[in-house]
């Protein structure tokens, strides 16, 4: 996967936090992110619609995919926004959407994502933060499936800034 954006310095990365709605809001707000979608990603259907990623057979994740400027926020900053607004040691549900489509994971685009991932991971773990296991897949970035439109800045588009999480 190509981490830069076709046609500027922009670079991309993939998290999954629980519903993508307020997972977008918090990413939207972060300086030197420049614009987010929703969607699916790390399953096994083409093309998957919300009705088909609900089924929970799917295996995608609902996802937000960051388009970032790298000399206004860093990959390490934007871990520790992903970090900080979900709890990492719930396996499939975040709040009350529960699920295989609300894990955790952190879908990196390259080695350096990868490597980034698994050392904020580890202090995370090491901090003591948490009592339980944190259950964050890190795992390669493959097709990112756009949402459909009407989850797209969903929360925005409704004057809210957050949801249930």
């Amino acid at each position: 996967m190509e981490t830069k954006n076709q046609t500027s310095n922009l670079e991309i990365a993939t998290f999954a936090a629980g519903c993508f709605w307020g997972v977008e809001e918090t990413f939207r707000e972060t300086k030197g992110v420049k614009s987010t979608r929703v969607g699916y990603t790390g399953g096994k259907t083409e093309n998957p619609t919300y009705k088909d990623v609900c089924t929970d057979r799917t295996g995608h994740a609902e996802a937000v995919e960051v388009t970032y400027d790298p000399s206004e926020v860093s990959y390490d900053t934007l871990l520790n926004v992903f970090w900080e607004n979900h709890n990492p040691t719930q396996l499939n549900y975040q709040g009350p959407d529960h699920g295989t489509q609300y894990r955790t994971a952190i879908f990196y685009q390259n080695e350096d994502q990868r490597k980034a991932a698994e050392a904020s991971k580890a202090a995370l773990e090491a901090s003591g933060k948490f009592r339980k296991p944190i259950v964050t897949q890190i795992v390669p970035a493959v097709k990112f499936y756009p949402a459909e439109e009407y989850h797209q800045q969903y929360l925005a588009k409704r004057g809210l800034s957050s949801c249930h999480i």
